[in-house]
């Protein structure tokens, strides 16, 4: 089975009030690429990446007559894709959703949202994701009000063959330091995202160890918009909201995997994994970044083949293919993740 991971930038902008794709020459969202152009690349990325489940990061809105699920349904049936059945998470006020598109011929998928979500307050539980959480962020004593922007889509998988995995699909706040005007408000800003993301990740892991616990085969994927060594305000929390969810602190046996996540923690990792490219407008150049993943349960690693960041010129099987190079640049500002897992 291959599971993948794929934020895909503006896909709300791609359909109209009904759900319908917007195939045109107006402005899709990304820089001098049209609706028709990204949908088009879209399409060739999907049917390369050829995925039996794909968790959909900033999908296409719900809300006011829209549906996520409903658009992506649409998508994958004008292009004919196997994974053509769409379950849909929290709706949010971002016009990012959490989707999950999976194949209904190789597994059965819904949301299956865990914790209480109006007991948001007890210090020690998960609350549901669509709840909030209560947790002394700063050491002062006081316990800080936690929300999720884009509450993450808790799903249960079942393979045709029975076997049953937990997905967590997140997009965990973004620490970029948006309005800033001054430095000091810039620094204040990357603090305070940080301080939300880093929340956001604790709270992740809570719900991950309670799968564990329950010996639940339990799989993190999505956008973390975060890496280990990523900036310099990571040494003020002591580590990064990656190694948080991963569980590094904690024993071997409950930690979550992913490939691309220790290799940027190696020290002496000569190349550093990246799954989006940004432009810098103030420097003239593209900024790589490792902000996307697929972290495995214990129980799953030994059964895990391999993973792949479809980076159009990281991967030589996406760089040798000229069509397919520039569909992923077209696409988004974030390549997909797969994993192929025997289950």
């Amino acid at each position: 089975m291959r599971i993948a991971t794929y934020n895909v930038e503006w896909f709300a902008n791609l359909f109209d009030r009904q759900n319908r794709l917007l195939l045109d020459d107006t402005w899709s969202g990304r820089e001098n690429v049209t609706r028709a152009q990204q949908i088009e690349a879209l399409a060739k990325v999907f049917t390369a990446i050829n995925a039996d489940l794909v968790m959909v990061v900033e999908a296409p809105n719900t809300g006011h007559g829209q549906s996520s699920g409903a658009a992506l349904e649409h998508f994958a049936k004008t292009f004919d894709l196997r994974a053509s059945r769409a379950v849909e998470g929290f709706e949010n006020e971002t016009h990012q959703e959490i989707s999950l598109l999976h194949d209904p011929y190789t597994c059965t998928a819904r949301h299956d949202p865990i914790g209480d979500p109006t007991g948001a307050h007890m210090p020690g539980e998960a609350a549901r994701f669509d709840g909030t959480l209560k947790l002394d962020l700063d050491t002062d004593g006081i316990q800080e009000v936690i929300r999720f922007s884009k509450p993450p889509l808790e799903a249960e998988v079942i393979a045709k063959d029975g076997a049953a995995i937990r997905l967590i699909g997140v997009h965990v706040k973004s620490k970029a330091p948006h309005g800033a005007t001054s430095k000091d408000e810039e620094i204040a800003i990357s603090i305070a995202n940080r301080r939300k993301q880093m929340a956001q990740c604790i709270w992740i892991r809570k719900r991950v160890e309670a799968h564990l616990a329950a010996g639940e085969s339990v799989i993190v994927l999505g956008d973390l918009n975060d890496g280990p060594g990523l900036d310099e305000y990571e040494t003020l929390f002591g580590h990064s909201g990656v190694e948080v969810v991963m569980g590094c602190n904690g024993h071997a046996d409950r930690r979550l995997y992913d490939p691309h996540a220790m290799a940027a923690m190696s020290p002496r990792a000569g190349h550093r994994p990246a799954t989006s490219r940004f432009y810098l407008h103030d420097r003239g150049t593209y900024l790589n970044a490792l902000l996307d993943y697929i972290m495995v349960s214990p129980d799953l690693r030994a059964r895990a083949q391999s993973w792949q960041i479809w980076h159009p010129f990281d991967n030589p099987k996406c760089y040798g293919d000229a069509e397919l190079r520039e569909a992923l640049l077209l696409a988004s500002d974030h390549f997909p993740v797969t994993l192929d897992i025997d289950l």
